[in-house]
C-alpha cells in the first residue's frame, strides 16, 4: 500500500534516473520528458555501477531536493554472478545515500518477489521469492529501505511488454517477433498459464505518478486481468496478419497462474487506467511498424 506526501501533484525539482539507457529506464525518462520534468537521466557510459568508485560518483551527482529512480539492474537474474552484481549496483546507490538524502526514492522492483499460487496477489502478500530473479529484487528492496531514511516507494510491476523491449521473454515479445518472421510459435504446455501483462508505457505513467504525489510504500503494477498465453499468442498471430502455426509443446514444469488484485491501485490513482492487452498490443504492433518503416526510408 501507498500514501501520497503530496495532497496534490507537484512537479519535482529533477528526477535522477540511474538506468537510463534500458527498456523500462528509456520509457520513464521519455515520459517525463514530455510531461517537461527535469530529468538526469544516467546510463552505464556516464556511470558504471560496478565500479569501485561508483557510490561516489553517484554522491557527486545527487542533491538533497532530488528524486531517484532506480531502474538499472541485470536481468532477468539468472546466475549467482549476476545476482551479486545486482547487489553491488544496489550497494553502490546505497553507498551514495549515506552520504547525500534525496527526498525521494523510487526503486522499480519485480513481482517476482511473491511466490506462484492460487492466491489473489496484493501488496499485503509475504514476499517469499522462488526464483533469484525475486531473491535479487527482495534483496535490493531490503538494502534501500536499511540505507534510506526518507519516503521510498517500491513499484512492483508484473510481466512487461513493448515495442522497445531488447529481450525475447516467452510472452507477446517473443511470441511478436516470431510472427513478424512468419516462423511458428511453441507454447510451454498448452499455453494454459494464465498471467498478467503491462504495456511499458503504463509502468511509465505510473513513474511519474508516484514522483509527483511524493508516494512512498509499496504498489503492484498489474491491470488486474490475467490472460493465457495461448489467448497472448492468438491476438499476435491476427495482428500480424501471417500464416504463423501455434504449437504445444510437452509440458516441463507444472501449471501456475498468477492474478492481481489491484484495489490499492485504484485508491491510490483512481483516474489511472491501465491498457488492456488487445489494445496494448495493438499500439506496440502499429509502433513496430511505424518503426521499421523509418528505417526504411532512412
Amino acid at each position: 500500500m501507498i500514501e501520497h506526501l503530496n495532497p496534490q501533484p507537484v512537479t519535482p525539482r529533477r528526477v535522477v534516473i540511474i538506468g537510463a539507457g534500458g527498456f523500462v529506464g528509456g520509457a520513464a525518462t521519455a515520459r517525463l520528458n514530455a510531461e517537461s520534468v527535469p530529468v538526469l537521466a544516467s546510463t552505464r557510459r556516464e556511470l558504471d555501477l560496478l565500479a569501485a568508485d561508483a557510490g561516489q560518483l553517484l554522491a557527486d551527482r545527487i542533491t538533497a531536493e532530488d528524486s531517484v529512480v532506480l531502474v538499472s539492474a541485470i536481468a532477468p537474474c539468472r546466475t549467482s554472478g549476476q545476482f551479486l552484481d545486482n547487489v553491488a549496483m544496489a550497494r553502490a546507490l546505497c553507498a551514495a545515500l549515506e552520504k547525500t538524502v534525496p527526498a525521494h526514492l523510487v526503486y522499480i522492483s519485480s513481482d517476482a518477489v511473491y511466490a506462484d499460487g492460487a492466491s489473489l496477489i496484493d501488496e499485503r502478500s509475504c514476499a517469499q521469492p522462488s526464483s533469484l530473479h525475486g531473491a535479487m529484487h527482495a534483496a535490493r528492496e531490503a538494502m534501500l529501505r536499511a540505507s534510506y531514511s526518507g519516503p521510498l516507494c517500491v513499484l512492483r510491476p508484473s510481466l512487461l511488454y513493448g515495442a522497445r523491449d531488447p529481450h525475447n521473454g516467452y510472452g507477446p515479445n517473443r511470441f511478436r517477433r516470431l510472427a513478424a518472421e512468419g516462423k511458428d510459435i511453441v507454447l510451454f504446455g498448452q499455453g494454459e498459464e494464465q498471467r498478467d501483462h503491462v504495456l511499458i508505457d503504463d509502468l511509465a505513467r505510473l513513474v511519474g505518478l508516484v514522483l509527483a504525489r511524493r508516494s512512498r510504500g509499496v504498489l503492484n503494477v498489474a491491470t488486474g486481468v490475467s490472460v493465457s498465453f495461448r489467448e497472448i499468442a492468438d491476438m499476435v498471430v491476427a495482428l500480424a496478419g501471417k500464416s504463423v502455426a501455434i504449437k504445444d509443446s510437452l509440458r516441463q514444469n507444472p501449471i501456475s497462474h498468477r492474478h492481481f488484485d489491484i484495489t490499492a491501485s485504484h485508491k491510490a490513482f483512481p483516474r489511472f487506467h491501465y491498457t488492456s492487452l488487445a489494445d496494448g498490443l495493438a499500439r506496440v504492433h502499429a509502433e513496430v511498424h511505424g518503426l521499421a518503416q523509418s528505417r526504411g526510408q532512412g
